[in-house]
């Protein structure tokens, strides 16, 4: 362990022990950071002084991260690593088609004027990609992106509605929409960077991105950025981390300075929301888990079915497995138990479909790995009781993982360890 780590963990405990109520502000303003990268002037007001009277701290966990803290004049910019698991951050994240739109936005209004009609910032943008030779048909589905483009934007503050209402854009070319254009704001879009060419070379560009050769780093920022991490996932250094160090100088301290609460099992670690710092869902990210729907209903049911009966895979403890078929087996019968108890009439009608939106929302919860045609459910799985049928379907939100859940809603991983740093 270097020094430095060792030293701020020391002058975290001690600022803790003098100053508890600073450090929990603290505590709850990194914890907003983690959800909502983006505070702007006018919207976060409350939240942005409380970045600013606690700068000091909140750069300090932050750089144990490797993250880097922006506070402008008018807002406050979390620049993160990449998400934990992106292939799973992307199957529920936004469309390719409206990531393309994003950048191509960026790009446009960077040489736009700070006021312009939601017309000619989408008319730049339509010239950028005939530049870039790529595509943009005029139909629905490119419109429907763009719009979600733009509120990608409006939400993080560069770009600002003023006037008019977005959503006419679908039925005209050019609405009567002002929007406003916060130059200094665009340079912070992209939080990441790399040597490579993202066109030429993709792959390079984002393992370029992606990278991080310290394991002691890697580490903190899995714990942080998702749900929980699993023994049976790392490599030989990050294992040696978990073992030695997530409950030293090194774990329990960064779990402290979040308000949050180390968790250590056999099968991994995980850091959790305790009972005291709990305040919303919304505050626990992107992927709530369970949550309402009919997906979630039968996620949670699937998971009480693989903890009872599911096969246990040698090389990963904890883990239980379910054919696939032996999925689909139980969603028709689950869909026949609740068909008319709230379930929805399409999920009833096609568990094939049903199985589909599990595997994303699991997947994207990290509680499920499907592989060779089963379905491994982690150690973390068995975590909930069953809820009551939903009354209504409803759609899981979009956008990151989330690191962190409530105390009594988080993963269980097996048995505590005993001893242990």
């Amino acid at each position: 362990m270097s020094s430095t780590t060792s030293a701020g963990a020391k002058a975290w405990r001690q600022r803790r022990a003098a100053e508890p109520e600073t450090a929990a502000e603290t505590a709850a303003v990194l914890r907003l950071l983690m959800v909502q990268p983006w505070l702007v002037a006018g919207r976060d007001d409350t939240a942005i002084a409380t970045v600013r009277r606690n700068e000091e701290a909140v750069r300090e966990v932050l750089g144990r991260l490797g993250w880097v803290l922006v506070v402008d004049r008018d807002f406050v910019r979390l620049r993160k690593s990449p998400p934990v698991r992106r292939d799973a951050w992307a199957a529920d994240g936004p469309g390719p088609l409206t990531c393309s739109w994003f950048f191509l936005l960026v790009a446009a209004a960077e040489s736009m004027a700070p006021r312009v009609s939601i017309g000619q910032l989408v008319s730049a943008a339509r010239g950028a990609a005939a530049e870039a030779e790529v595509p943009t048909p005029d139909d629905m589905p490119q419109r429907h992106a763009i719009l979600a483009a733009v509120k990608m934007l409006e939400r993080r503050g560069v770009v600002e509605s003023l006037d008019g209402d977005l959503n006419q854009f679908l039925r005209d070319d050019d609405p009567p929409v002002l929007l406003a254009v916060h130059h200094h704001r665009l340079v912070h879009v992209i939080a990441n960077f790399s040597t490579a060419d993202p066109v030429l070379d993709p792959v390079g560009w984002l393992e370029q991105v992606e990278r991080e050769a310290d394991p002691a780093r890697r580490m903190r920022r899995r714990l942080v950025d998702d749900t929980a991490v699993y023994a049976s996932d790392l490599d030989a250094d990050e294992a040696d981390w978990l073992s030695r160090r997530v409950r030293g100088d090194d774990g329990l301290p960064l779990a402290e300075a979040f308000g949050l609460h180390l968790e250590r099992r056999a099968e991994g670690a995980a850091f959790v929301v305790p009972t005291e710092s709990f305040r919303s869902r919304d505050a626990l990210g992107d992927c709530p888990f369970p949550s309402g729907g009919t997906v979630a209903h039968a996620a949670v049911l699937l998971c009480d079915v693989a903890e009872a009966h599911g096969v246990v895979d040698a090389d990963r403890p904890g883990w239980r497995g379910m054919h696939a078929a032996d999925v689909t087996a139980h969603l028709t019968s689950f869909s026949q138990r609740y068909a008319g108890q709230g379930w929805a009439a399409e999920h009833v009608a096609n568990p094939a479909g049903l199985a589909a939106e599990i595997v994303t929302l699991l997947n994207g919860a990290n509680l499920l790995r499907v592989e060779a045609g089963t379905w491994w459910f982690s150690p973390a799985a068995g975590r909930w009781e069953p809820p009551p049928p939903p009354r209504r379907d409803s759609r899981r939100p979009s956008g990151k993982s989330a690191a962190t859940a409530h105390q009594q809603d988080i993963p269980v991983l097996g048995e505590e360890l005993d001893g242990g740093r």
